[in-house]
């Protein structure tokens, strides 16, 4: 799936499910703190190199 990655800086990020790092189901829960780059795509920022803190 996909969701927004709250950032204190940036606002919220757009974050995909292919973007967290890790094998087997990749997901994220509520308050769940992680370490991301952001790049920019066609339709804004994106989170990428998403790892679970």
């Amino acid at each position: 799936g996909y969701g927004f990655i709250e950032t204190e800086t940036q606002g919220d990020v757009f974050v995909h499910y292919t973007a967290i790092e890790g094998k087997g189901f990749r997901t994220l829960r509520d308050g769940e703190r992680v370490s991301f780059e952001v790049e920019q795509s066609p339709k804004g920022p994106q989170a990428v190199r998403v790892k679970k803190l």
